[in-house]
């Protein structure tokens, strides 16, 4: 009985796997994710008293900010109704097995430090480009949770000085949804959640004004590497989200870093110049993370 599994809960789908302590998946599996806390947990008690004597714990990836020691989610994000839910306590009333529950920014974070493009890494950060900003911050080979396991919560950081209104903060205006539905207005597009269309455009420079608008997005992705740099002295930064899948978003963003720092003498003078990276995980990230999670616990 060497396996564990992961649980991955997103806005739209719940991902799910068994995992061996090496980090190898037995497939990926999905179901829709249901509008409400029972059906919720009518899926997850099926998953794991299916599996239960096969498994030696549960780790579980979701939204919102989740207290490390209860496994309780506070403000779930995308899923509102997981406010004040503790996976940790449903899940072991279920199965007498180790359980951990983690924000997903901070499991993408992890994953990449186990065996993504954080390992051997001791101070670096994820991105995570969606429908918000999200994050996890690795400080001296740890995920930081913070006082309240608020860090990493990036879609936070304003945007501008003045009103702290919805519009003014980088969850709004760094959001790679946003910014692939207003490209796709610009281009004229029925739907304006086609990203591949979008990104086909930018890779052929076919409109002015996207490419403008391209250029000016991955502006605000720099200006945060940048203020996590100021503060935290990392060493890398990777990029997920979907939209890192495109190897020009990665271009860019390295390009619009270099083009800032070197207008500013003393950043050249102060700051040494930061490895900039996508992920090396995409869908399967926030399953991996979380079960590293959890052996690092285990281990513990």
């Amino acid at each position: 009985m060497n396996q564990y599994l992961a649980i991955d809960i997103g806005g739209s789908f719940i991902k799910y796997s068994q995992v061996d302590h090496a980090g190898n998946l037995a497939g990926s599996h999905k179901v829709k994710t249901p509008d409400n806390l029972s059906d919720l947990t009518a899926i997850i008690q099926g998953l794991i008293t299916e599996i239960k004597s096969e498994i030696r714990g549960v780790a579980i990836s979701c939204p919102g900010r989740v207290d490390d020691a209860t496994g309780t989610v506070y403000n779930g994000g995308a899923l509102p109704y997981l406010h004040g839910f503790s996976f940790k306590t449903f899940v072991t009333s279920l199965v007498d097995v180790p359980c951990i529950v983690i924000n997903d920014g901070k499991a993408a974070a992890l994953s990449e430090l186990w065996l993504g493009n954080l390992k051997s890494i001791a101070n670096g950060a994820t991105i995570v480009l969606g429908t918000g900003v999200g994050g996890g911050i690795i400080i001296n080979g740890e995920i930081v949770q913070g006082q309240h396991f608020q860090a990493g919560e990036l879609s936070f950081m304003p945007d501008v000085v003045g009103n702290p209104g919805p519009d003014n903060y980088l969850g709004y205006s760094a959001s790679a949804v946003q910014f692939v539905r207003q490209a796709a207005t610009f281009l004229g597009l029925s739907d304006l959640d086609d990203g591949l269309a979008v990104f086909d455009a930018i890779n052929q420079q076919t409109n002015q004004e996207v490419q403008a608008l391209f250029e000016t997005y991955c502006q605000k992705i720099v200006y945060i590497i940048l203020n996590l740099q100021a503060i935290l002295d990392l060493e890398r930064v990777v990029i997920g989200g979907g939209i890192s899948a495109q190897p020009i978003v990665i271009e860019m963003i390295s390009k619009q870093y270099h083009l800032i720092r070197n207008r500013s003498q003393i950043m050249v003078d102060s700051l040494e110049p930061i490895e900039i990276m996508a992920c090396k995980f995409g869908n399967e990230a926030n399953l991996l993370g979380a079960i590293y999670r959890l052996l690092i616990e285990m281990d513990r």
